[in-house]
């Protein structure tokens, strides 16, 4: 089966998919996540290369993106500032969407780069199936296409 050309993501509170819903303008995905730059390469000072960013992408109500808003918070060094930064950040601007509740969403496949990180929906091939990646969550989404991911 082809990857449909609308994502369902289901919500499931307290975990991975806890702040996605609905707004007046449409969906929203969001997310407090840690990332390494692309190219990066492991070193024995890797908490300093880790950073951490709080994340809200918006989309229509067809599922078509709209804007990402991305703040990095700093890195693993200050693990728990870092954390509690993006969630705070992130909670502010949640509370910036008129009429915004958490439930299940249907998006469109996107990429946004910021910060030299990858942040999307980004369709896939691993051994020859195609699935749909959530970057930098590294959540992934397959057949029978619920809602449902893997870490």
């Amino acid at each position: 089966m082809a990857v449909p050309e609308i994502i369902p993501i289901g919500y499931e509170p307290d975990y991975h998919t806890d702040t996605i819903g609905h707004w007046e303008g449409g969906q929203f995905l969001g997310s407090v996540v840690a990332a390494f730059p692309e190219g990066y390469t492991h070193t024995d000072d890797w908490p300093a290369h880790k950073r951490w960013y709080a994340v809200l992408h918006t989309f229509d109500t067809a599922g078509h993106h709209l804007n990402s808003r991305i703040e990095r918070t700093g890195t693993d060094d200050n693990h728990r500032t870092a954390v509690d930064a993006a969630q705070e950040r992130l909670k502010q601007w949640l509370d910036t969407l008129p009429g915004h509740r958490f439930d299940d969403i249907a998006i469109r496949p996107f990429r946004h780069e910021a910060d030299d990180v990858l942040f999307g929906l980004v369709i896939e091939t691993f051994e020859g199936t195609e699935h749909v990646e959530l970057y930098p969550n590294n959540l992934g989404f397959y057949e029978p296409w619920d809602g449902l991911y893997d870490t």
